[in-house]
């Protein structure tokens, strides 16, 4: 994935809808540019979405999750 070198995972969660409104939320509210991946199985439904923004707005998106959208599960990973 030649185009993710550049963004960083600042979020995920086993539910996609709690990650389709992480990024509307950033998107809508902070005009912030967001991606969302999904890893989940289709035929067992198990795995993660992950959202990935801009490496420069990295910082500030995972502030905005935890502190003020209410995303207390979001992750850091490394």
């Amino acid at each position: 994935m030649l185009f993710m070198t550049d963004w960083k995972k600042i979020y995920e969660s086993t539910n996609p809808f709690k990650a389709e409104l992480a990024k509307v939320y950033l998107e809508d509210e902070h005009q912030i540019n967001t991606v969302v991946i999904s890893k989940r199985d289709s035929s067992y439904l198990i795995g993660r979405c992950e959202v990935y923004v801009h490496l420069k707005d990295a910082v500030l998106a995972k502030f905005l999750l935890e502190n003020e959208g209410g995303f207390e599960e979001s992750k850091e990973i490394a």
